[in-house]
């Protein structure tokens, strides 16, 4: 495969790294370098092991993933001479003031509108690749003429975005479960490829078409891996396992993961979605036997799906809230959006410090301390 190929066709975060890896080592995105895992490579009177003296060679041959594309033509970044200059001068840090003094733009205002120009570039950039993406989609799902046509060679195991041979995953899976695939999970910290095989083949232990209520999941995944939380949030983070929004119910995933799910690649548009657009607020957490509240601001309201988790999860931080969700169930509780932050599209805007505005003006109003709810006094 030529360079340039590899390069269009390797995931967001192959690019953002610089370099790709497969069952054999490593290749550089940059200039078709590669490595084999296993190596040791030796650098200056260091040892490196594979995937961390491609790492070195990025940082020698090119500078940065940043400097190599910076330095591609227009035609392929879409970016003026001036806009190159102009964001090399943010990549180093450089302050408003800064850049105004080395380029002799005339006012700060002027970089303002430069970096507001960049932005919306960036916010275009997005939405353009997720359509691509979804039209990437509709042909995929058209049928093909070679469907029926049948191969020598046993077709692949499609786990997230990883195509791997049954010989991978049968690799895999030895090394994760030494006494067995129904028997105990040697260890989950995992790179994210045998990872999802894990994921994948735990599933198995659930069976279709079928309600669990929490307690079984939980019982189930004691018996794969002792760390059970972990293991039930990663499987349905990954998309093996859906659930109610109060974890009362969970149930197995029809994904037909092994033919049609890149999950991966659908977790990236989810957070190209999620960068697109997101509102700040107040929100408060009300408890519904006693009136009690929890007021919290937050960049993205949108974050509030994960706070209702938390709960269920008995994993948030609010410890007194915690215990009244064990106490009374995580029904008993209801978000409700307080304000939306109104943000300014001209001019200087600081986020953080309109939230913290925002926050005090419901604290005040509300007095949500002691028996009236579960804040505590700054």
């Amino acid at each position: 495969m030529k360079k340039m190929e590899r390069f269009w066709e390797s995931s967001l975060e192959e690019m953002k790294r610089g370099y790709w890896e497969d069952m054999a080592g490593y290749g550089c995105l940059l200039c078709g370098h590669s490595l084999e895992k296993g190596i040791i490579y030796q650098e200056d009177g260091v040892l490196y092991e594979a995937e961390k003296y491609m790492q070195v060679h990025i940082q020698k041959k090119h500078n940065s993933v940043f400097d190599y594309l910076l330095g591609l033509d227009k035609k392929m970044t879409g970016l003026s001479e001036h806009q190159k200059e102009l964001l090399q001068l943010f990549y180093q840090g450089k302050s408003n003031a800064e850049i105004q003094n080395e380029m002799g733009i005339g006012s700060s205002s002027t970089i303002r509108h430069h970096r507001f120009v960049l932005k919306e570039k960036a916010r275009q950039a997005r939405v353009f690749l997720v359509l691509m993406e979804l039209l990437k989609e509709m042909d995929k799902s058209k049928p093909s003429s070679s469907d029926s046509a049948t191969t020598q060679n046993p077709a692949p195991v499609v786990v997230g975005s990883f195509r791997l041979t049954l010989e991978e995953v049968d690799k895999i899976l030895k090394r994760c479960f030494p006494e067995g695939t129904d028997g105990q999970l040697k260890t989950f910290d995992l790179k994210l490829k045998s990872r999802l095989v894990v994921l994948r083949e735990i599933a198995k232990r659930f069976g279709a078409q079928r309600i669990y209520h929490e307690k079984e999941v939980n019982e189930i995944l004691k018996t794969v891996y002792a760390d059970y939380v972990t293991l039930r949030r990663q499987m349905i983070e990954y998309g093996f396992m859906d659930r109610k929004p109060d974890g009362s119910e969970y149930w197995l995933k029809e994904t037909d993961g092994d033919d049609k799910e890149d999950m991966e690649r659908k977790k990236e548009l989810k957070q190209l979605y999620k960068e697109m657009k997101s509102e700040g607020g107040v929100y408060q957490i009300r408890n519904t036997i006693n009136q009690k509240v929890l007021v919290v601001s937050t960049p993205n309201l949108k974050t509030i799906n994960g706070r209702r988790l938390q709960l269920a999860d008995g994993s948030h931080q609010n410890k007194q809230l915690q215990e009244e969700v064990k106490q009374y169930g995580a029904e008993a509780f209801v978000f409700e959006v307080l304000e939306v932050l109104e943000e300014k599209e001209e001019g200087i805007f600081d986020k953080a410090e309109e939230l913290k505005k925002l926050e005090k003006k419901w604290l005040e109003k509300l007095q949500p301390y002691e028996e009236r709810g579960y804040n505590k006094w700054a």
